[in-house]
């Protein structure tokens, strides 16, 4: 599988339109429905004013996920309910547009400009504001605990 990488400002209308990045979409087409509709699974981000997509490699870990979980649990329900409740199917346009529904929007404070950043096996797409706060946090953390990945770092 190609990972999605690399981070990626589009413009946003107000009708929630925006390009997914060619490079994401090359990776979506792999899953291209029977149907030859393009789409892409997202979701609100649970921890995170972020929304959280990618394709069927995606469901399948959150599916596998789940089935680790026992059946009839609450964590299996919560998790279940959370990733799948307020999750949807976005087609990709002719154009290579998806549209972002309002509360998805409002989820992640979408508004004139979006950031999509790629995390492997999925992507987030971000306020720009947003993820750039968050990313700071993030290597922050990430080098409080570079011993775990193995690293050395000097904050020189």
């Amino acid at each position: 599988m190609e990972p999605f990488v690399s981070s990626f400002q589009n413009k946003i209308d107000k009708k929630g339109r925006v390009s997914v990045p060619a490079a994401f979409r090359t990776i979506l087409d792999r899953d291209v429905q029977a149907d030859g509709v393009h789409q892409v699974f997202c979701y609100p981000a649970i921890e995170a004013p972020a929304v959280e997509c990618g394709g069927v490699p995606l469901l399948s870990k959150i599916y596998q996920l789940l089935e680790d979980l026992p059946p009839y649990s609450e964590e299996r329900d919560v998790l279940s309910t959370a990733l799948f409740g307020g999750s949807l199917q976005l087609k990709i346009d002719s154009d290579g547009r998806i549209i972002i529904p309002d509360e998805m929007r409002e989820h992640a404070n979408l508004t004139d400009y979006v950031t999509f950043v790629g995390m492997g096996d999925k992507f987030r797409i971000w306020s720009p504001e947003l993820f750039a706060s968050y990313m700071a946090e993030a290597r922050e953390k990430a080098i409080e605990h570079r011993k775990l990945f193995g690293m050395k770092y000097d904050r020189k």
